[in-house]
């Protein structure tokens, strides 16, 4: 049980979660923490959280569990602001979609062997932001990595997993470096992709009628380009390195498509899309079976 949980950012991600860890009575008391009075005033009528305060330091005070769920880009102040008032057993974990920026943030801050900090990533979401879009079952069967550093008291560790698992999340760990590579691939491109269709459309001469007589495979892939476009951002600047690699990797595969197209390379157009088909056929046999297809 927590006794007093501090969300920064009560919203979809830290939201989801008090109203989790409320419906399974496994806080005393839920503080929140923003700079908008009137956002938070929300999350108290909506039952998401006990209480709020604009004051960073004053949120900390006695917690025993610090969640960090602010854009990527707001970390750093952050944890400046908060740690002359950090009690010194409280546990410090982030939601953050990239691992790396946030460890090197925290080591700058309160060096390399602070030991209260748990990385971690809950790997679910809705293309709908803010606390009113925050549900209790938002994490159930859902995946969040935690990507614990050598340092990272085992006690600490034990406590973050165990809130998560009281959300009905499946909790893995893994090593920062591959957790953003692979986020890269499966998530932030998939994102970038679509914000990128998006624009490309919007600054075509013939926008209106494409828009207008899109169909649903436009509605369905383009789904995540209603994202909210800070977060995104965030993330793209604070994962670079990853994200350019398996943008090269998908412009170079990109470009053969556009080779076989010009060569009207039908049979090799063919077996490229056989392939993928049945890879995304086997993924998708895996979510609802649990085995491959």
């Amino acid at each position: 049980m927590i006794k007093k949980l501090v969300i920064f950012g009560v919203g979809l991600i830290g939201g989801s979660l008090a109203l989790a860890l409320r419906q399974a009575n496994y806080c005393q008391t839920i503080v929140g923490c923003s700079r908008n009075a009137a956002h938070l005033q929300t999350a108290v009528d909506l039952g998401v959280i006990d209480s709020f305060t604009l004051d960073p330091q004053e949120a900390v005070k006695d917690a025993d569990m610090v969640l960090l769920a602010v854009p990527m880009g707001a970390m750093g102040k952050l944890l400046q602001q908060i740690k002359p008032a950090l009690p010194a057993d409280v546990i410090l974990t982030d939601a953050g979609s990239t691992k790396g920026s946030i460890v090197a943030e925290v080591e700058q801050v309160f060096g390399a062997g602070y030991t209260r900090f748990v990385p971690g990533h809950p790997i679910a979401g809705r293309e709908k932001s803010g606390v009113e879009a925050a549900i209790p079952d938002l994490y159930h069967n859902r995946r969040v990595i935690l990507t614990p550093l050598p340092q990272t008291d085992a006690a600490a560790l034990a406590s973050v997993d165990a809130m998560w698992q009281v959300t009905g999340a499946l909790v893995e760990q893994m090593p920062v470096d591959l957790h953003d590579r692979v986020l890269a691939a499966t998530s932030h491109l998939p994102h970038l992709l679509a914000f990128s269709l998006v624009d490309t459309l919007l600054n075509m001469p013939q926008r209106e009628d494409i828009l207008r007589y899109a169909a649903g495979g436009f509605r369905d892939f383009t789904r995540i380009a209603s994202s909210d476009p800070v977060m995104w951002r965030d993330i793209c600047l604070t994962n670079k390195e990853a994200i350019l690699g398996v943008i090269g990797d998908f412009q170079k595969n990109l470009g053969e498509f556009a080779t076989m197209i010009d060569e009207q390379d039908g049979e090799a157009l063919h077996s490229r899309m056989e392939k993928a088909k049945q890879a995304r056929d086997n993924y998708i046999a895996y979510l609802e079976n649990g085995k491959v297809a």
